[in-house]
């Protein structure tokens, strides 16, 4: 299995917190589809999973990759095709890893990301020594809102370490951690 052939990304818009920790579902985003997607696309991530439960959240995603994939924007604007063909949203997160094994033969390894510290956290370096060297699949995992539930947390095989400037404010757009995470697993200078 080829070191980039093995990564996955997913953001989760359920089930997330809201500010007040609740569990709720959260809206998915034109702006983070087209910046995601590019990111996945540059790192040589194998797909980018968006998973929410609400039907017209789903249409909306089809609608946008529809223009993109098929559409008027697949000709006007061919890289962005390019990013969007490996973006798919899917209903839950047992239907993205059950759809990972079926079509690679491979167990899936789960990698939570949080902006506070967990109990299973692990290093970009460590995760990347068992991505070249495990014949699994790894499926990265991105919360909206608040953050990923509890529930994500502890189904996870492991958490990265989070993102931490000099600073205690510690809130960035998902969009930006995803642009973080993937330069420290699959950047040339991580590598």
């Amino acid at each position: 299995m080829s070191y980039l052939n093995n990564l996955y990304i997913a953001l989760l818009h359920h089930p997330a917190y809201n500010k007040n920790g609740e569990v709720v579902t959260t809206a998915v985003t034109n702006l983070d589809l087209h910046d995601i997607s590019r990111v996945a696309r540059t790192y040589g991530a194998n797909r980018f999973y968006i998973i929410t439960p609400l039907k017209n959240q789903r249409e909306f995603v089809e609608q946008i990759l529809s223009h993109w994939q098929r559409g008027y924007g697949a000709s006007c604007n061919p890289m962005r095709k390019e990013a969007f063909d490996i973006t798919s949203v899917r209903t839950n997160l047992s239907e993205v890893r059950d759809e990972i094994t079926r079509n690679t033969g491979n167990d899936v390894f789960m990698v939570a990301t949080s902006a506070s510290k967990q109990s299973r956290s692990g290093s970009y370096e460590e995760l990347r020594k068992m991505m070249k060297n495990l014949d699994l699949n790894f499926l990265v995992l991105f919360g909206t809102g608040w953050g990923l539930a509890k529930e994500v947390l502890q189904q996870a095989d492991l958490t990265l370490e989070p993102i931490e400037g000099p600073t205690d404010y510690n809130h960035l757009s998902v969009r930006s951690a995803v642009s973080i995470v993937m330069d420290r697993l699959m950047g040339r200078s991580s590598t």
